[in-house]
């Protein structure tokens, strides 16, 4: 009610809860806001014009809705043990909370790092390891502190950017506060904090710092409720400020294209699992065993007897870690699937380790970090791979585990520096490392991993738990003009992968001033693919006012074409495919596409006619082979017909619908026995749990049984028989 701007009915409803939970010092702010409500309603009701009314109502909108975000935030306490002891923790431990003291604290760390280099060498490493423990148990509890705050003013708000914007701060202590500010917005909406976030990324030149902040200010935005940019008008002014960069508007369709990446993780975890690794372990001279890897013997009598077996078997494993170096390179997240399961980590319990970003000198790694056996290895691999953060902890907690299952003379050789640390995948440059990109990224799978991995991830928000829950390009405040250009990009982006729903979405947020020629066309192809009951547009009209803006253009013309057979327009359907031949005539899909119509029109001797000579020019194309069949099989030349189709269906993965057209010209031919087990067979293809052969019967191809003097009887009797019935 308090963003519906209904701030009676709001007051009522707050009072109304807090009379059954009561806790005074909220009872005492709700009255405080009612008395000045009242006050101010009965100046109006006197006649009295108070010109600053407006101002006024909005005031006390903004604060009726800070106070109902603190009521929501103490019952997500109390609802929540974890949530509750995150919250109370720190608060235990510490009693001193005032920003000038967490500040100097954090200050005073940078300062006792750089004054270690005085100290001997002898005590450099202790007193290093007491000071960044100490350090760490800050951050931790100022993480937790911050995660369960409830809405900040703004003067709290305005000390928070100071302080991330410090360059007397260890870049390291900002990032991890940002991402504390992002998830405590997310569970519980505040317009300070997405501020903080928003002018973190305006001003920060920290890179690492400004990509996180950039992806907390849009997954707080997202995240944020329906209506809350008509309380806070400031709000849209924001983000058309931002939007308004070029630099931003980039930034942004990277960030968005790179979130649909994030949630392909799963796929891509099973085509390297199911495709890649075999190649890979398979060319290698390493075999899996219960006590670890064990290197095989070179002089195998199969290399001997089957020398170029081996060779090809190293030829597969170089193509496979291509393969996987192409993946990260184009945006897939290539170790989620492996180091998914390395996070069972005592290390992983406390939340804030998902989101610090990775240095040697964590307590929870340190030990590992200066003791390992081989500590040139370690150090390399993590450098040089395309690892995120969390991944890399992962890595270092688990490296002593891995060291123990190697082969003795490998072991031997990486601790003593032979071996050459290559991550599968390949090595990533250390300046392509730096880029807003790569650092982007790798951040976007820190909280992949986060959100899918961490054991309390329920009590939060599930950005990935699908598509639509990650596209904010589809949210109203970023219909930016500004933003055009890049919808189109993102738009594009979503349709080639088949998120026909998302990229309508995307489309449909788009301002006017980007409806233009490519707009129109990528919103009749999608619309072909997915149209809702209700639209302004449709594929035919968006494909005709293309055609408006560039006349007589091909892609527009094959679109309308397409559109025009999809509505049944077929007469128009094929004057507009016959335009495309004057204007390509040996183009095999314009052709194909005319046959098409001709056929629905019932000119099977003019589809033949065209059909022959494409079957003369593509012998080996399957898809004119199955349009002559059917042409054939309606020209009532069925046994040319069958020949064609029985060479379909030797093909190695055959078309569950030329089983079904065979069928056809089978019954056609009155070879009724043979139609019924083809039409058997194509049933069993069948995956569609709502496909109905009496749909297909009665309804999808009922005038054409009837034209060939087929009674409904016999298409009961075909029935029974292809669903095994009566025999």
């Amino acid at each position: 009610m308090v963003l519906a701007r209904r701030l009676g009915q709001a007051i009522s409803a707050l009072e109304n809860y807090l009379l059954s939970h009561q806790r005074q010092q909220d009872m005492d702010q709700l009255n405080a806001i009612r008395d000045d409500y009242r006050l101010m309603a009965d100046y109006w009701q006197r006649g009295f014009d108070d010109p600053g009314r407006e101002q006024v109502y909005d005031q006390l909108l903004r604060r009726l809705f800070v106070l109902t975000q603190q009521v929501d935030s103490r019952w997500l306490l109390a609802e929540s043990p974890y949530l509750k002891a995150i919250h109370q923790r720190p608060r235990k431990a510490r009693t001193d909370w005032a920003m000038p003291t967490m500040r100097a604290s954090m200050e005073a760390f940078v300062s006792e790092v750089t004054m270690l280099e005085l100290e001997p060498e002898h005590t450099r490493r202790q007193k290093s390891d007491a000071l960044y423990r100490e350090h760490a148990g800050l951050m931790r509890d100022l993480f937790d502190y911050i995660v369960t705050s409830r809405p900040w003013r703004e003067n709290l708000a305005d000390a928070f950017i100071d302080m991330l914007l410090s360059p007397t701060l260890a870049s390291i202590d900002q990032q991890l506060i940002v991402s504390a500010i992002m998830l405590s917005a997310m569970l519980t909406f505040c317009q300070q904090k997405l501020r903080v976030l928003c002018e973190v990324y305006r001003q920060a030149t920290d890179e690492p710092l400004r990509q996180r902040a950039l992806v907390g200010w849009v997954f707080v935005l997202h995240a944020a409720p329906a209506g809350a940019d008509t309380l806070y008008t400031e709000l849209r002014q924001t983000v058309a400020g931002l939007c308004a960069d070029e630099r931003t508007a980039a930034e942004l369709a990277e960030l968005q294209m790179q979130l649909v990446y994030c949630l392909q993780a799963d796929a891509d975890r099973d085509t390297i699992q199911k495709e890649i690794l075999p190649d890979i372990m398979s060319g290698s001279r390493l075999q899996m065993t219960r006590g670890g890897l064990v290197e095989m013997d070179e002089d195998t009598l199969d290399d001997i007897l089957h020398p170029e077996a081996s060779e090809q078997a190293v030829e597969r494993m170089e193509q496979s870690v291509r393969r996987m170096a192409d993946m990260q390179r184009q945006g897939a997240d290539i170790y989620f699937g492996g180091f998914s399961q390395m996070k069972r980590f005592p290390f992983f319990s406390d939340i804030s380790n998902w989101f610090v970003p990775f240095y040697s000198q964590h307590p929870g790694i340190s030990q590992t970090w200066n003791g390992a056996r081989a500590g040139r290895f370690l150090k390399t691999i993590t450098r040089l791979g395309a690892f995120c953060d969390s991944d890399k902890y992962s890595f270092v907690l688990a490296f002593n585990l891995v060291l123990d299952r190697l082969p003795k003379n490998m072991l031997q050789m990486i601790e003593q520096g032979e071996a050459t640390a290559m991550p599968v995948g390949g090595e990533v440059a250390i300046e392509e490392q730096r880029t807003p990109a790569f650092i982007r990224r790798a951040y976007l799978q820190n909280l992949f991993r986060f959100f899918r991995l961490f054991p309390s991830r329920s009590e939060f928000p599930a950005p990935f738990d699908e598509l639509r829950g990650i596209v904010f390009f589809a949210h109203p405040l970023l219909r930016q003009d500004a933003l055009a250009k890049p919808m189109l990009s993102v738009a594009r982006f979503l349709l080639k992968r088949r998120c026909y729903g998302e990229a309508l979405s995307v489309l449909q947020n788009m301002p006017e001033t980007g409806h233009d020629f490519q707009y129109y066309m990528l919103m009749g192809s999608v619309l072909q693919h997915h149209a809702p009951l209700s639209s302004p547009f449709t594929p035919l009209g968006c494909y005709r006012r293309a055609l408006e803006l560039q006349p007589g253009n091909e892609r527009a013309l094959a679109g309308l074409a397409r559109a025009l057979y999809a509505e049944g327009s077929l007469d128009e359907a094929l004057t507009t495919y016959n335009q495309l031949l004057a204007l390509k005539p040996e183009q095999k899909s314009y052709q194909m596409g005319a046959a098409v119509c001709l056929l629905n029109l019932e000119k099977a001797d003019e589809a033949l006619k065209q059909l022959f000579k494409l079957s003369y020019l593509y012998p080996d194309d399957a898809s004119v082979s199955r349009l002559l069949a059917w042409a054939q099989t309606l020209s009532g030349k069925y046994e040319q017909a069958d020949k064609l189709y029985t060479q379909l269906l030797a093909a190695d993965q055959p078309q569950p619908a030329d089983l079904l057209n065979r069928g056809y010209c089978l019954w056609f031919d009155r070879r009724i026995a043979e139609a019924a087990e083809a039409f058997r067979r194509f049933l069993k293809t069948q995956q569609n749990e709502h496909f109905s052969i009496a749909d297909e019967f009665l309804v999808t191809s009922h005038q054409l049984l009837r034209q060939r003097g087929i009674t409904d009887t016999e298409i009961q009797l075909m029935m029974d028989a292809s669903l095994g019935l009566g025999s």
